[in-house]
């Protein structure tokens, strides 16, 4: 069962390879083609370029480049709030101490050594993946969790507090789209829906949706309202819908949730 949750996308995991070796980059997506949807870049400059239009996942690069390096391009990304949600596997033929440490020193999520089997490089990718969907799907059955348990970095989590926030602010607001939320985040549409799809692996919408029952879920649990005052407060057509979509999410009733959690 979905429950707004993962996977709902037919399409395979979107990774960007970035190389300034063609020949490698031809290796790698031929190699990684059958399991993941595929870009290529072979600059750094390039990469943001793609990394703009494109809702990526994870992001393999190449640490010796021209012009702007494998630590450069991570160092931007893990602190660009628009991209700093990617996890980073760096490849490089420096196999120093000192080249690791820079490397974790700037947010790098792996870092694997030249020559390098692919077999390897295949499972540092599929565990980052499985890691970060397995904290989404906590996200999204756990009434209670916080948006914020998505995070990886200190930048996704003030983006993802604020968010929280703003929800919050207006679930009863019939305004309340991605294009508002874009406005009040201050950034583009296109780059909020990106960087939500690729968090939480919901679209706005359904992490706004999300949000209203987790909040239902809380006031259930404060002893305050009773269920049809919840339906009510948070803008549900009806106590049936509320219900239904409360019980998709979480698996079981509101009253069946409030008497499991200590509630009357």
């Amino acid at each position: 069962m979905l429950n707004l949750n993962l996977k709902r996308r037919d399409m395979n995991p979107t990774l960007l390879l970035v190389d300034d070796n063609e020949e490698i980059l031809i290796f790698l997506k031929e190699d990684l083609g059958e399991l993941y949807s595929i870009f290529t870049a072979g600059s750094g400059a390039e990469a943001l370029e793609i990394l703009n239009q494109e809702a990526v996942q994870l992001v393999v690069s190449d640490v010796m480049m021209p012009d702007m390096d494998g630590f450069a391009l991570c160092s931007y990304i893990k602190n660009n709030i628009e991209y700093s949600h990617i996890p980073v596997i760096l490849l490089t033929a420096k196999n120093t101490l000192q080249a690791k440490i820079e490397g974790l020193e700037i947010g790098a999520d792996a870092y694997v050594e030249k020559p390098f089997s692919p077999e390897f490089l295949q499972a540092q990718i599929a565990s980052l993946l499985s890691n970060r969907n397995k904290v989404k799907a906590y996200f999204a059955s756990s009434p209670l969790v916080h948006m914020k348990s998505m995070a990886y970095t200190k930048a996704d989590e003030q983006f993802l507090s604020s968010l929280q926030q703003v929800i919050h602010e207006h679930l009863d607001d019939k305004l309340l789209d991605v294009e508002f939320l874009a406005k009040q985040m201050n950034m583009s549409r296109p780059t909020l829906y990106r960087k939500i799809s690729v968090l939480s692996d919901m679209s706005p919408h359904e992490l706004i949706s999300i949000t209203r029952l987790k909040r239902a879920a809380e006031l259930l649990l404060s002893g305050q309202y009773r269920v049809n005052e919840v339906a009510d407060l948070l803008g549900f057509s009806s106590l049936a819908n509320f219900g239904r979509a409360f019980s998709k999410q979480f698996n079981l009733s509101p009253v069946e949730y409030m008497k499991q959690n200590g509630g009357e």
